[in-house]
């Protein structure tokens, strides 16, 4: 039987969507949010790589301690470009998983990609994956913080979809010559549906490789 899996992410909500996403497969998991909300988790993560790498350690340890966890869950795309989980998961002994582990092996299967995620920086992360794994690629990209911000009051995916102009978006993205739309924040599957109805675009979520990854 699966030991219980640390779920980390930027914000309680989106931690609690990886918890979800685990729960739906029948794996329990232990949540561990970095911070209360999207606007501190950008300051998390513009911190010392010291500073993040203490607090994510820690919280590591405390679910090793607790629950004997030996694996984690990184549900965030942004966290997981701005800490470097190789060097913790070799002082823990923890395994990772996190988005970046499925963009390495999507990145050679695309010649032109979009990527839209929470903000620049979690942009700048996946964009150094990609590009690592494909130096060819052609990448747009987009950081749109107000959409996480709607995400998590609530608003429902239609209406999101319509305020922040995605469609358009989209549109523009695939008027570029983009194969496909990545999203680039594991609070977006939350409009994909919504999205999808309105763009001929792919759209590429990275959940269900990640699973894969994880055992599940």
């Amino acid at each position: 039987m699966m030991r219980p899996v640390i779920v980390m992410a930027g914000t309680p909500v989106d931690t609690q969507m990886g918890m979800d996403c685990l729960a739906a497969q029948g794996v329990e998991g232990v949540f561990c949010s970095i911070s209360k909300d999207p606007v501190e988790q950008t300051a998390f993560q513009i911190s010392s790589e010291r500073e993040k790498a203490a607090v994510v350690t820690a919280l590591f340890r405390e679910a090793q301690a607790a629950h004997g966890c030996e694996q984690a869950f990184i549900y965030c795309n942004s966290l997981s470009g701005s800490v470097d989980f190789d060097a913790i998961a070799r002082e823990t002994g923890v395994a990772v998983v996190t988005p970046l582990d499925v963009y390495r092996a999507l990145a050679p299967q695309y010649r032109s990609l979009a990527v839209i995620a929470a903000n620049a920086q979690g942009a700048a992360g996946i964009e150094r994956t990609l590009l690592l794994s494909n130096p060819d690629l052609t990448l747009r990209s987009a950081g749109i913080l107000p959409v996480v911000l709607a995400i998590e009051r609530g608003e429902e995916p239609e209406e999101l979809v319509e305020r922040h102009r995605l469609p358009e978006l989209a549109d523009w993205f695939a008027a570029q010559g983009a194969e496909a739309l990545l999203l680039g924040c594991t609070h977006f599957p939350y409009f994909k549906e919504a999205l999808g109805r309105r763009t001929r675009l792919p759209i590429l979520d990275p959940a269900q490789e990640m699973l894969r990854l994880l055992g599940v």
